[in-house]
């Protein structure tokens, strides 16, 4: 094997990170860190737009765009709306990011929902984001749906959304066509009979409530447990731009959430840079990863500070969450990304 002096091995035989390290203990599944949704045309096709700005201005594509037919489709016109959600998705460029949310497994549009998104757009999106699941027979009943018109690649996103859900979050996350769970805070507040202040619905009642605390923090551990991405819920409180950083940075730091919903285009930015990892973060990691790879992935010391795989992969998933938020790589490091996209469906 041969090497280069700042760089990674350089040898077409040298295994790549992630063949290396990522395994049982370690996320399966890269997605970008913030899911926005949106459900007027109006809103729709703006948020396309933004997302494809923010393509060519971050070189990746750092936010999906989640078009809701659950609650942006007005009472009596969800046929009309799902057809209009078909055609926005289809006019959306490759290289961006669409997915759908339909309506909830036991609701009369869900039926067709299904047979636009799963017989027609299924080629065109990146997921499928199911509203108030409550189990894994839910999840089977969307699956049975896809595959019925031949749309079994297409990823299944669950949103979780009342007590008994929570109960069943690690059965949820471990079904393997489930990639990600997410979590309705409003409807988890409603969902107790006012035993929940509205103010747990808050940008600081959410992180002090104890049984949201609990629900966040069981949808947390239930995504790591079966290698799925944990996606946080919204901040309603969209003028405040600090606030919302705050809550973002809370759901990385502290709640392990990798992902989080966006509800206003302005959320977006301060979502992707309170998930970016610093600069200090990415120097660290890239110094311990081309060392170990010069290794060959054996027990290294770097400062004094001896390191093996176990730490590898925690080192690689912050070069990854570096990658997925558009930021500048060592030149070191950018071979392992050169052919690699920002989020594998």
């Amino acid at each position: 094997m041969t090497s280069g002096a700042l760089g990674v091995p350089a040898s077409d035989a040298a295994p790549h990170p992630r063949e290396v390290l990522l395994g049982a203990q370690a996320a399966a599944v890269v997605l970008p860190v913030c899911d926005h949704y949106c459900g007027v045309e109006d809103r729709m096709r703006k948020s396309l737009q933004l997302q494809a700005e923010m393509l060519d201005e971050y070189g990746a594509c750092v936010f999906d765009v989640t078009l809701d037919c659950e609650d942006g489709a007005p009472v009596g016109a969800e046929a009309a709306h799902v057809r209009l959600v078909a055609r926005l998705a289809h006019e959306t460029p490759p290289g961006q990011r669409v997915a759908v949310r339909v309506h909830a497994v036991d609701h009369p549009s869900f039926v067709d929902d299904m047979a636009v998104v799963a017989g027609e757009l299924a080629s065109r999106l990146c997921h499928v984001m199911v509203p108030k699941v409550e189990g894994p027979q839910d999840i089977d009943r969307v699956c049975e749906s896809l595959d019925r018109y031949g749309a079994s690649q297409l990823p299944v996103h669950a949103l979780i959304e009342s007590p008994s859900a929570v109960h069943q979050a690690f059965a949820i996350a471990a079904h393997p066509r489930v990639q990600s769970l997410s979590f309705g805070l409003m409807d988890f507040v409603s969902a107790h009979a006012g035993a929940i202040p509205s103010s747990a619905m808050g940008v600081a009642g959410q992180f002090q409530h104890a049984l949201v605390v609990h629900a966040k923090l069981e949808i947390a551990s239930a995504c790591h447990a079966n290698g799925k991405v944990p996606s946080h819920c919204v901040v309603t409180e969209f003028r405040d731009h600090a606030a919302l950083s705050l809550a973002a940075c809370k759901a990385s730091q502290e709640f392990g959430y990798t992902r989080m919903w966006s509800i206003h285009p302005t959320q977006i930015r301060p979502i992707v840079e309170a998930f970016a990892p610093t600069s200090d973060e990415i120097h660290a990691a890239t110094e311990v990863l081309v060392a170990a790879a010069h290794a060959a992935w054996a027990p290294i010391s770097v400062g004094g500070t001896l390191h093996d795989r176990a730490s590898y992969r925690y080192f690689w998933q912050v070069l990854e969450r570096a990658h997925q938020t558009g930021r500048v790589l060592p030149t070191a490091v950018q071979g392992w990304f050169a052919t690699n996209p920002v989020a594998v469906p």
